[in-house]
């Protein structure tokens, strides 16, 4: 072993050690890419379209657009003291549903106030109703009607402790819409409390989800999707990481991936779906995760999830590659986890799922084939190299270049590796890439590589071979 490290050192001098931090550059910029900054999205919560409107099959009908003195008119019937103005309240919020109305509303003087009187007064129908209009309000496209709304942002965090599952779930949508579209609501959000506010609303929505009170999903989805939508802003990580934001999605992941064995509520995979990414992301901060994760029964709970919506939601499959790339990325406790754990086996059979699962799967064990002769012994004792060679038979370029540099760094730091690899064919498999222009130099470095006697210094080219995978 010690002759095998030396020849490594040898190698690895400047030549390699510039190497990995090339791969290191690569990587980084792959978990930053996961950020998915352009994944937004704005959602309506309504109970009553196809019931009261009228529409077919789900359709929404927008109204046509009233003129200002309609509008003005509604805004009155809203102000005054009487019986009717709920009903005033439920035919603005159905007018709001239109754009130029919706335009005209907010210009009009004490429009939003009037609003936020009656969302914060102590009569619940009209709260709720007050509540349905500015949510109308807040799924604007036009940025001029998110600024209107300021004013509203601080009472919706306050009532994300709200008095009932369905009021929080409501301001949850409506601030997570603002969010999107308005620069200056993300900022103000910041100084008034956002990020507390959240924080301490991940263990509220943890009892709701796990008391098995089904009617908690929706609101903890929302939640989830808009603590997602933050961590993508880069404006709060630090805040959110000292204030314990990882080792509370850490535990809210180990209770969800417990329940769904015996009583998975419905809709748990779109709750599942933003903890992932949150998750995801937090880890791939570029400043480094000052609070570090080690704990194995996380790996556990990603593939119990894998194992559970493998079949019916396959787009989990993605989201746990991608969290789990990032946590063996720079760590080695995950890396000998995952070995130790014996769950490469689960991993491996899940190369052939897709396209981004292949780039994944590959990816990650190059993350653990990296840390060294250790790791790269046990992943050659593992049905690795089998299932490499149909991999390399792929049409797909990206997928067969991560195939080529999993096989560099496995012949780099295991030598038996590569002649193991010969005798299984993989010479064959290697010479009909060097055809392909993208794939070629790399191809043709590793044939170099096993091409030449086991004890003699299989690894002395290194300038080639780092030109070859830089």
């Amino acid at each position: 072993m010690w002759s095998r490290q030396r020849r490594g050192a040898g190698l690895g001098g400047r030549g390699v050690e510039e190497l990995r931090a090339r791969r290191r550059e690569r990587e980084a910029a792959l978990r930053k890419a996961r950020r998915q900054e352009q994944l937004v999205s704005k959602r309506l919560l309504r109970e009553d379209t196809t019931a009261e409107e009228g529409g077919q099959d789900g359709a929404e009908i927008v109204p046509d657009p009233l003129s200002e003195d309609e509008v003005l008119e509604l805004l009155r019937g809203v102000q005054r003291g009487s019986e009717d103005r709920k009903r005033s309240l439920s035919c603005l919020r159905w007018a709001l549903r239109n754009k130029e109305t919706q335009q005209k509303f907010v210009r009009l003087e004490g429009s939003i106030r009037t609003l936020i009187g009656l969302f914060t007064s102590s009569l619940a129908d009209m709260q709720m109703e007050a509540a349905r209009c500015l949510h109308e309000l807040s799924h604007s496209s036009d940025p001029a009607v998110a600024e209107a709304c300021l004013p509203v942002t601080s009472y919706l965090l306050t009532y994300l402790s709200g008095h009932s599952v369905e009021f929080t779930e409501l301001c949850l949508y409506t601030l997570g819409n603002l969010v999107v579209e308005s620069e200056a609501v993300r900022k103000q959000l910041l100084p008034q409390g956002v990020i507390p506010v959240l924080a301490s609303c991940i263990q509220h929505m943890l009892r709701l989800v796990c008391s098995g009170l089904k009617a908690g999903i929706g609101a903890a989805v929302e939640f989830a999707w808009s603590l997602h939508y933050i961590i993508c802003s880069h404006t709060a990580n630090t805040a959110l990481l000292s204030l314990g934001a990882l080792p509370a999605l850490t535990s809210l992941l180990l209770d969800l991936a417990s329940e769904i064995p015996e009583d998975a509520p419905e809709g748990l995979e779109l709750l599942i779906c933003p903890v992932l990414r949150c998750l995801s992301n937090l880890l791939a901060e570029e400043t480094g995760c000052e609070v570090q994760i080690q704990d194995e029964r996380l790996l556990i709970a990603l593939f119990l999830i894998l194992q559970c919506f493998l079949q019916q939601h396959p787009f989990i499959i993605q989201e746990c590659l991608w969290l789990l790339n990032n946590l063996t990325a720079d760590e080695h406790f995950f890396c000998s986890a995952l070995l130790s754990l014996d769950l490469l086996p689960a991993l491996l059979q899940l190369l052939p799922c897709s396209q981004m699962a292949s780039v994944l799967v590959l990816t990650i064990l190059c993350n653990i084939a990296e840390k060294g002769p250790a790791y790269c012994q046990q992943l050659h004792q593992q049905p690795a190299l089998p299932l490499l060679l149909p991999t390399l038979a792929l049409p797909d370029p990206k997928v067969v270049g991560q195939c080529l540099e999993l096989l560099h760094l496995l012949f780099l730091h295991w030598p038996e590796a590569a002649a193991d690899f010969v005798r299984q064919g993989g010479h064959q498999a290697l010479e009909q890439h060097q055809s392909i222009p993208e794939l070629q130099e790399r191809a043709q470095a590793l044939l170099d590589i096993i091409g030449q006697p086991l004890g003699a210094s299989a690894f002395s080219p290194c300038h080639a071979m780092l030109s070859a995978f830089s």
